[in-house]
């Protein structure tokens, strides 16, 4: 058994604070139900206070799932917790997730307060919230930029005030993957109580890097990666879940495992895509649409030989079905001999070249030459099935 790690989707909450990705009730609501089917420990369902619409939701999202535990945000402000609070009552199991700034910039610039008055207020939140519930997330925003020693100190206040998990958000995406394990590991060996509290990820892909941020995190300690459906979220997003789930399935060696069901993530990427309205980019790990696509003729017959020769994953891991041979300019006679065989059509080595010859022609006019351009050329030489 290989040491858990629970899934954290906030797809409805940090997911949908991408412009024009707003969903209403009812979509909030399927998504929450195809994302406990999915397997995941915690849905973030919103943010209450922010709109009446945003409270509706959550409060119907508690009340159509039951495995996963539903989560609500606040800030480290009274009514954002009372209001947090009324929202998850109806979930099976509800958790509250508030926090403030630690680093510098949020202490002095935005919140014009002081490192002393930032831990009293974080205790403060958590005591708060612990009238509601008794699993409260604290988060210290842009924790990727605050000082470790101060961190720790905030961090082991929270958990004496009754904190059961702490985030530790690269707000900004600014971490460099060494750096951010680093910091896990410090509050694992510096924080008196951390065995007491679940350290979880909340890294943003600024860089690039929040699912390698992410796995940097859990290889120190942190036992909780927060995540979105496709990565989507604020600026350039999130952590990718179907990344870090496949990640630790592709690693044994890491010993991790989650709970997620892998078969489901290319359905629902789908779901996400289209009830947001945001296109998932071809070349998108996992769930692109050229996520096991194959166009080069050097890959094709490796592919066509043996498929692991240049994919690690199985397409049926993940919902992708299988493979795809993508016949262009670049592809080889394996190629075209494979897909004509799909279709039916089988051709000798003479006969293949010379189909061959054609079908390069017809390829260079062509970004793509598809089942329909087959059949000409097999009628052109007067193949048929």
């Amino acid at each position: 058994m290989g040491k858990r790690i629970q899934i954290f989707d906030t797809t409805l909450r940090d997911g949908e604070q991408v412009p024009g990705c707003k969903l209403n009730t009812d979509q909030k609501v399927e998504i929450a139900i195809a994302l406990e089917d999915l397997g995941v420990d915690v849905i973030e369902a919103g943010f209450p206070i922010s709109s009446p619409g945003d409270f509706q939701s959550v409060e119907a999202v508690c009340k159509a799932v039951s495995e996963p535990t539903i989560c609500a945000l606040s800030r480290a402000v009274e009514k954002d917790i009372e209001v947090a609070g009324q929202a998850i009552k109806y979930a099976k199991r509800g958790r509250i997730h508030t926090g403030i700034g630690t680093s510098d910039s949020h202490i002095y610039h935005k919140l014009k307060s002081t490192p002393d008055r930032i831990i009293e207020r974080a205790v403060w939140a958590v005591k708060q919230a612990r009238k509601y519930t008794n699993d409260i997330e604290f988060y210290a925003e842009d924790a990727g930029r605050t000082d470790n020693v101060f961190l720790a100190k905030v961090i082991e206040a929270v958990i004496a005030a009754g904190a059961t998990v702490v985030n530790i958000p690269d707000t900004t995406g600014y971490c460099l993957p060494e750096e951010y394990g680093q910091k896990i590991k410090y509050l694992v060996d510096n924080v008196k109580g951390i065995e007491n509290a679940i350290i979880s990820t909340h890294c943003h892909n600024d860089l690039g890097l929040a699912t390698a941020n992410s796995i940097a995190g859990i290889i120190n300690g942190a036992r909780q990666i927060e995540c979105t459906i496709n990565g989507i979220g604020e600026r350039a997003g999130n952590t990718s879940l179907e990344e870090v789930v496949m990640i630790t399935r592709q690693h044994p060696d890491l010993e991790f495992e989650t709970g997620v069901n892998t078969p489901l993530l290319c359905s629902m990427s789908k779901l996400v895509s289209q009830m947001m309205g945001m296109p998932v980019q071809p070349n998108k790990a996992i769930v692109g649409s050229n996520a096991f696509a194959h166009s080069s003729g050097i890959h094709q017959d490796g592919v066509i030989k043996n498929r692991e020769t240049y994919e690690i994953i199985d397409p049926k891991e993940v919902g992708a079905h299988e493979s795809k041979i993508v016949l262009t300019a670049r592809s080889g006679r394996a190629a075209l001999n494979f897909r004509a065989n799909r279709l039916g059509y089988s051709m000798d080595a003479e006969l293949l070249n010379m189909v061959y010859a054609d079908f390069l022609q017809v390829a260079d006019q062509k970004k793509e030459v598809l089942d329909t351009d087959l059949h000409v050329l097999m009628e052109k030489h007067r193949i048929y099935v």
